[in-house]
């Protein structure tokens, strides 16, 4: 039975000292971090009552007081106090428990893309950006995002770039550990592995009844190792900004900062856009990019994280005439 309220409980008391909440340390302890005793103590709640709540019994009527108190002791920032909220009522619905939930079995539509976000990537001509949908799944993009990334250059969602599913969308947590070049692609590509694990989880206890997440986790955890190390771990992270460092196998390192930012009426979407100081190395580096997605010789140029690249085709030699057949005593031996 799973029980992932438990699980992330006890990988939070793991990583909590009793001298960082002011109790002796006392006696030989056979886990590492806090005892349910003393985070029951410190939250003000009976030790059976946290230990019932940790095996998962009755959480969806615990209240928000204790849950608090349960946060505070384990020293869990608002996100993370959000997942727990998730975990302990599954039953919640949306970003942040607002908008509805939908259906995530097999039978759930595909996601769909307005057609004024759609105009809106268009637009932003100067600006590789992308919108990941469920499951991180990679839903949309610009031309510049696809030069980059190395998604299609149609911008579509059914496109079968690197990184996709058998017959899905290009997904960056699939592509992040499973294209080999994607430890090349990202410069940083532990803190990139990190992130992307820390967001598929806060995913997952938004969307518990996600078969396809299930199914995605589980390949993953199958073929990486370093995906179910840190998959155990229980991060949790908001995509919010930051940066991003790359390298392009056409153009070389590039150094994005990143914005992300949630879709009206569309909850799971983001618009994720990178961003680059004006006569910056890599602004230089991204117009030249530029210049070969729009002439059509870089269009699929964008590797590691989803797909391969390479150097803009070289125009054909012309054929050489031939020569005529040299008399047959040429090639004797005098």
């Amino acid at each position: 039975m799973d029980n992932s309220l438990g699980d992330y409980l006890r990988s939070r008391r793991a990583r909590i000292q009793p001298q960082d909440v002011g109790l002796p340390e006392y006696g030989r302890r056979r886990v590492p971090g806090l005892r349910r005793e003393e985070v029951a103590q410190l939250a003000g709640v009976s030790v059976d009552y946290y230990i019932r709540l940790e095996q998962g019994r009755g959480s969806s009527h615990v209240s928000d007081a204790v849950l608090d108190a349960v946060a505070r002791v384990l020293g869990l920032d608002p996100t993370e106090q959000e997942h727990l909220r998730d975990l302990a009522r599954p039953g919640r619905t949306g970003r942040d428990a607002k908008g509805p939930k939908g259906p995530k079995g097999p039978g759930r539509p595909a996601q769909r893309i307005r057609s004024g976000v759609r105009l809106l990537l268009d637009r932003m001509t100067d600006v590789p950006v992308f919108v990941l949908g469920d499951r991180m799944d990679v839903v949309a993009w610009n031309a510049l995002g696809a030069a980059v990334n190395g998604f299609a250059p149609s911008g579509t969602s059914g496109s079968a770039a690197a990184g996709s599913g058998p017959s899905g969308p290009p997904n960056m947590a699939r592509s992040t550990f499973l294209d080999p070049d994607a430890r090349t692609f990202y410069r940083d590509w532990p803190a990139v592995a990190a992130e992307t694990v820390a967001h598929l989880r806060l995913y997952a206890g938004r969307r518990p009844d996600d078969e396809r997440l299930a199914a995605l986790v589980g390949e993953l955890s199958v073929r990486s190792e370093d995906f179910r190390r840190l998959w155990a771990d229980h991060q949790v992270k908001e995509k919010t900004y930051g940066v991003k460092r790359l390298r392009h196998p056409l153009v070389g390192d590039l150094d994005f900062g990143y914005e992300t930012l949630a879709l009206p009426a569309e909850p799971d979407q983001l618009l994720v856009a990178y961003t680059v100081p004006p006569g910056s190395p890599t602004a230089e580096r991204l117009a030249l990019l530029a210049s070969w997605s729009a002439d059509g010789s870089g269009a699929d140029s964008g590797a590691g994280a989803a797909g391969e690249a390479g150097p803009p085709e070289q125009p054909e030699q012309p054929e050489q005439p031939e020569q005529p057949e040299q008399p047959d005593r040429l090639d004797r031996r005098p």
